[in-house]
């Protein structure tokens, strides 16, 4: 595990006093700039996948009984995996990409491409309870009903309504995440959008969840602490990313977004690195995440090399000032729009003109989970929920900073997951 003592990032045991303050705390320490943090990759969890999804259902039957349905549909690539356990490579590979679980009180049906069938049987989905749709050929040394069964469902809907008949004879309720015109599945059942009551559910993390997304975090936060003690004076963005990404993998990461802007292209927003070179005196703006066991990451920092301006400060100061506005409103009961207006008024009040769609939002199966901290954030915050809270801020033609760390709602407030310092990291040139 790791903790944060005077600006450097240690090794530490596993629940120590010291990791629990600093990841509990909204600010480790005092002042606008900190020495960049040497980097210790975090220990992996062990987290029991099968137990977990277990669990999800669990979660996921509440709403079954809640809403009276016989049947929840998840329809996304999370809502599958949260259901069913099944992650799919080609969901995150094709934006055409179809599936679907279908979870009874009692049983739980994977819907997928047939190209899908032989991956969820080796994650340890029931032949009997994995119903492809679409062509796609699987030969087999055991003639299995995976090479043998081959084109029986055209299309998602007709692997639906087989299921439709395999279920029962009677009428029924369904609840579908992500309802949308066009689905049939025959005149038996009654489609219901459960969309809103399923991300209640989901939002209110279960432990091993946690562990997840606290491990990403952590991972996240240490590969750019690596990538920033590496890099030098004339270091170029491309060169940063790419050392973002390896410490990623060497932790069991999958990278999926890696900004590293620096000077005028910091404030570009989300930009792919390139071979400009990073200068004394100029910010690097990172922004990453990476995806562990299904679960994102997303942590922002700012970086300068050498000495910083007083302007650099002063902006920086009222940023992270933002941020620690909203994690002293944030509580259960709390909603989205209360921590936004906090975080936007206090930036506002220390001086630096500050618009913003969203200062933060719910991660987990999805980068973006509601709830939103936004104007339009409405709902009530959990205990359990996970959100990265942020206050960036981009202008073009000078730079781009922010500062975006994950917590967990807790019935005290919250815990800080990731853990290293928030203040403006200062860079050796």
């Amino acid at each position: 595990m790791i903790s944060i003592t005077g600006g450097n990032l240690l090794a530490d045991g596993a629940g120590s006093q010291a990791e629990n303050a600093a990841a509990t705390s909204a600010s480790t320490t005092t002042g606008t700039a900190v020495d960049a943090p040497r980097a210790i990759m975090p220990d992996r969890p062990e987290v029991d996948m099968p137990a977990l999804a277990s669990a999800r259902q669990t979660r996921l039957r509440t709403v079954v009984d809640d809403l009276d349905l016989d049947a929840l549909v998840m329809l996304t690539a999370a809502g599958v995996q949260y259901a069913s356990g099944y992650r799919s490579v080609g969901a995150d590979l094709y934006a055409s990409h179809q599936m679907a679980a279908v979870l009874t009180r009692d049983d739980c049906w994977l819907i997928c491409p047939a190209g899908d069938s032989a991956a969820a049987a080796d994650a340890g989905i029931r032949l009997d309870r994995i119903v492809p749709f679409g062509t796609f050929f699987f030969e087999s040394v055991d003639e299995s009903p995976l090479s043998t069964d081959v084109g029986r469902h055209p299309t998602l809907d007709a692997a639906l309504r087989f299921v439709v008949g395999a279920i029962g004879s009677r009428d029924m309720r369904w609840g579908v995440e992500g309802l949308a015109p066009g689905h049939a599945v025959g005149d038996r059942v009654t489609l219901v959008d459960a969309t809103a009551a399923i991300g209640r559910i989901c939002a209110r993390k279960l432990p091993g969840e946690v562990e997840l997304i606290r491990y990403a975090a952590r991972l996240t936060e240490a590969a750019m602490a690596s990538a920033v003690e590496a890099a030098t004076e004339g270091a170029t963005e491309k060169e940063v990313a790419d050392h973002v990404a390896a410490g990623m993998v060497a932790g069991g990461g999958s990278p999926r977004f890696i900004v590293a802007g620096t000077g005028p292209r910091s404030a570009l927003s989300d930009s792919f690195a390139t071979r400009r070179s990073w200068q004394r005196g100029e910010v690097l703006r990172l922004d990453a995440g990476c995806v562990v066991d299904g679960y994102w990451s997303d942590l922002g920092r700012t970086v300068v090399l050498g000495e910083p301006s007083q302007v650099q400060l002063v902006r920086y100061e009222a940023l992270l000032a933002g941020q620690d506005a909203a994690f002293e409103a944030l509580r259960p009961g709390v909603t989205g729009r209360e921590l936004f207006e906090a975080a936007v008024r206090t930036v506002n009040g220390h001086g630096l003109p500050y618009r913003r769609q969203h200062c933060g939002h719910g991660i987990g199966l999805e980068i973006y989970e509601a709830p939103m901290v936004s104007p339009a954030g409405d709902t009530a915050i959990d205990v359990g929920t996970t959100l990265c809270i942020e206050t960036p801020y981009y202008e073009l033609g000078w730079a781009g900073m922010m500062v975006e760390d994950t917590v967990l709602v807790t019935d005290a407030g919250f815990q800080r997951l990731n853990l290293t310092d928030r203040r403006l990291w200062v860079a050796l040139p």
